[in-house]
């Protein structure tokens, strides 16, 4: 009885160990953010630095405004969600209740390998493809836009999305479908208004976990939206806030090496603020 107790303290004080690990790190993160973020902020200023519409941080004169960074990520992340969250959700839908038992192992495979495949491969096959594909579409002199951004992001949130939801809707419980079904609903009906309300927190997740992979992308929205730092346009060059640190991070020095740290600041907190507000929607629609 001594040693079974013994065995439990110390697999509580490891994950205990591993909890403060986890959170010391995110406040390592956040001290040394604000550290080197606050100083340009502070000569630059808070109001021209976030609403400032030009950056040009090589230029005689500099100038760091980031505004056309953070509407890009917004639009976005926005786009990616709005294109790859219904695809995502519905194919899990599919793959849970309506794809024979074969098919749904086959894509659950290729869903997986979709899921490893890195970011710069992404990037490569949206730089040969989907941008020529945009020019000869739209007719556009440049297919590297905020467009091709927006549909790579999507391809890449699909895994994540995908793969939360499909598992929280295999875990609902079969009798709750019964149940359904015994008071004369259709299977659709069910799938749609027991099976998937049964599961809202585990798809809430897998969309959270997509937020998080669009916003966060770097190489591969370099590689296809042309990283220019101009106003967001569907058809013209566009530079995120993710890349506009990881394209000019290896040659910076002064206060615009300070300026970049100050953009990860900015995506930090705007990491936060839509984590933060994603929770307290999900808690509002749990007590609904």
């Amino acid at each position: 009885m001594n040693i079974k107790k013994t065995k439990e303290d110390v697999i509580h004080f490891i994950f205990l160990i591993l909890g403060l690990i986890a959170v010391g790190s995110v406040l390592v993160i956040t001290v040394y953010l604000v550290i080197s973020g606050l100083p340009a902020i502070r000569e630059i200023g808070l109001v021209d630095f976030l609403f400032g519409t030009r950056w040009a941080s090589t230029a005689a004169e500099p100038e760091y405004g980031i505004l056309p960074f953070i509407l890009t990520s917004i639009y976005g992340t926005a786009g990616a969600i709005i294109i790859g969250v219904p695809i995502g959700f519905f194919a899990a839908v599919y793959l849970a209740k309506m794809a024979p038992k074969k098919v749904c192992a086959f894509m659950q495979l290729c869903i997986g390998v979709l899921a490893g495949i890195p970011s710069v491969v992404y990037g490569l096959v949206g730089m040969l493809i989907l941008v020529p594909g945009i020019m000869a579409i739209f007719d556009v002199p440049d297919g590297a836009s905020l467009l091709a951004a927006i549909i790579v992001l999507a391809v890449m949130i699909l895994p994540s999305v995908i793969n939360v939801s499909l598992t929280n809707l295999q875990a609902v419980p079969r009798e709750y479908e019964e149940a359904s079904l015994a008071l004369g609903a259709t299977t659709t009906e069910t799938y749609f208004r027991v099976t998937v309300p049964a599961a809202k927190s585990g798809i809430f997740t897998a969309i959270v976990l997509g937020i998080g992979r669009a916003i966060g992308e770097a190489m591969a929205v370099m590689m296809v939206a042309g990283n220019v730092a101009n106003m967001p346009s569907l058809f013209q060059s566009v530079r995120f806030l993710t890349t506009a640190v990881a394209s000019e991070m290896s040659y910076s020095s002064g206060l615009q090496r300070q300026a970049l740290f100050s953009i990860a600041l900015v995506l930090f907190f705007f990491i936060m603020l839509i984590n933060a507000t994603l929770l307290v929607i999900k808690k509002r629609s749990q007590t609904v």
